[in-house]
């Protein structure tokens, strides 16, 4: 198949590098603004250069478009791709608001929409997700996730989006922690009932328009769940998340998973996905979860992280955000 990428920033490289390594798939072009951008990618992978997305698409033929723009431009070029007859494999978050999200819930094409929430192929992850349905560990009584990572002035200086409500549509949950959210959604069985959660900005006041931290109760049933997230941090050390369940606690960071029995006995394991693209902290699932949605795309087969595939994840984001704008709690049942 052909493939093209929008937007050729930092994690574009992480999409071409994947996409180059499946032989059977070629890159036929790129876009981006920054023509020059744009130029060195179809240097270093082949295919044309171009400065919009539009003409990209009339230009050349494509079958899988990697949107890798500015969070605000996801859902609309998202929209506009499918509709010109494009498979389209976006880079997270999907949407920014609630707007954009019924946009693209809408939205009826025969084209597949592909969202690249790869920790899930995190091998810590997957194996902790083994662990549960086993039924070994017993019944989740609650569950926490930590991230706290280190944002300065100088990286919202990079980039005129960055930092600005209306364009990146949040700060410390949406850019930097969106995949923890979405890890302990989906152990918790992806069903929030509702989200009460705080934004504040510590350490850029006046600097940024968006939080540098935040923190939540989500409750699942009866079972309670703790969220903090901050970019205060001093370092970018692996997200945390915690489950602790009726035979033992169980500790996810990073690559590596421990399991806290009952009798103090304390079982660990490492279990590292190689040659991992990018930057360490963005986890190892990149390669394959691109690599299924084209499997999926070439098979006619329903991609599993579509928008029905992170629906809960993403009503439970937005659910946190208007819970702390508004200042009260969000009932997501109904989303």
């Amino acid at each position: 198949m052909k493939a093209a990428i929008i937007g050729c920033g930092n994690i574009a490289q992480v999409h071409a590098s994947c996409v180059n390594e499946m032989k059977e798939h070629e890159i036929v072009a790129f876009a981006d603004i920054d023509a020059e951008k744009a130029r060195t990618m179809s240097l270093k992978y082949g295919g044309g250069a171009f400065s919009s997305m539009e003409k990209l698409l009339e230009k050349t033929q494509v079958d899988i478009l990697h949107i890798c723009t500015p969070h605000y431009l996801h859902a609309p070029m998202a929209e506009y791709a499918l509709r010109f007859g494009v498979n389209v494999f976006m880079e997270k978050p999907p949407v920014i608001n609630e707007e954009q999200h019924a946009m693209l819930r809408e939205l009826r094409t025969n084209k597949q929409l592909g969202v690249c929430f790869q920790n899930r192929y995190n091998q810590s992850f997957c194996k902790v997700r083994e662990m549960l349905l086993s039924g070994k560990a017993g019944k989740i009584r609650g569950a926490r996730g930590i991230v706290t990572w280190n944002r300065q002035e100088k990286y919202y200086a990079e980039s005129l989006w960055r930092g600005r409500l209306a364009l990146e549509g949040g700060g410390a949950l949406i850019n930097q922690s969106i995949h923890t959210m979405d890890l302990l959604n989906v152990l918790l069985g992806g069903a929030p009932d509702a989200v009460d959660a705080a934004i504040m900005n510590h350490h850029l006041i006046d600097k940024i328009e968006v939080e540098d931290t935040m923190s939540a109760y989500i409750q699942y049933g009866a079972i309670p769940v703790c969220f903090y997230v901050t970019t205060a941090y001093s370092s970018d050390p692996d997200p945390i998340i915690e489950l602790d369940c009726e035979r033992m606690k169980i500790r996810i960071e990073g690559p590596n998973v421990i399991y806290f029995y009952l009798d103090g006995k304390i079982e660990s394991l490492t279990a590292e996905s190689k040659n991992n693209p990018g930057k360490k902290y963005w986890g190892a699932g990149h390669k394959l979860c691109i690599a299924e949605f084209y499997e999926c795309v070439l098979g006619k087969k329903k991609f599993s992280l579509d928008l029905d595939g992170i629906e809960s994840t993403v009503c439970l984001m937005l659910g946190a955000y208007k819970s702390a704008r508004e200042r009260h709690t969000i009932v997501l049942n109904a989303c």
